[in-house]
């Protein structure tokens, strides 16, 4: 067997050349499409004087009413959902400054649940949202959330929750 002898120059050039494509690989598999990554939350508007409801609105049972919000975004928004749910044992999670006059504590019986979610048309960095509620006759009158989420294209979120009163 004949031994071979590689000559250690040539070792180190071959070695540096590996490394640089392997450098050159990484680097171009790497995107740079200069776009910049969305990272500003959605903004939900209800200071129109056409927006509804707002803190400590008061609805009747049985009444249409309309949501009316605008929904700004600097890139692209997504969806928006709605919840109204019964705040009879007067939990919080409004994002108001001010209370409302709330009603004694008291138990369910057949309070109203509304969850609805509607996706925005691709592309629009502003919506104006307009959407027909039915509350029915026959709920649980009292205290209520109306509870608004905004989702961007990116997926970051804003929350806005109202204290209602149903009549």
């Amino acid at each position: 067997m004949k031994k071979v002898k590689i000559k250690w120059s040539r070792m180190k050039t071959a070695t540096k050349i590996a490394v640089l494509v392997f450098n050159s690989l990484v680097f171009t598999a790497c995107s740079s499409d200069n776009e910049s990554v969305d990272t500003e939350y959605p903004t939900i508007d209800i200071s129109a004087s056409n927006a509804f409801p707002v803190q400590c609105s008061q609805i009747n049972r049985g009444q249409k009413i309309t949501f009316r919000a605008v929904f700004n975004d600097n890139a692209a928004l997504g969806s928006y959902s709605l919840d109204i749910h019964h705040n009879f044992d007067h939990h919080t999670h409004s994002t108001e400054v001010s209370d409302c006059e709330t009603d004694p504590i008291k138990k369910p019986v057949k309070p109203m649940l509304y969850i609805n979610s509607v996706t925005i048309p691709e592309g629009l960095k502003s919506y104006e949202a307009a959407q027909e509620i039915t509350i029915p006759e026959d709920i649980d009158p009292g205290d209520y959330h109306f509870m608004i989420r905004l989702t961007d294209k990116e997926g970051w979120q804003t929350i806005k929750g109202l204290s209602i009163k149903i009549l």
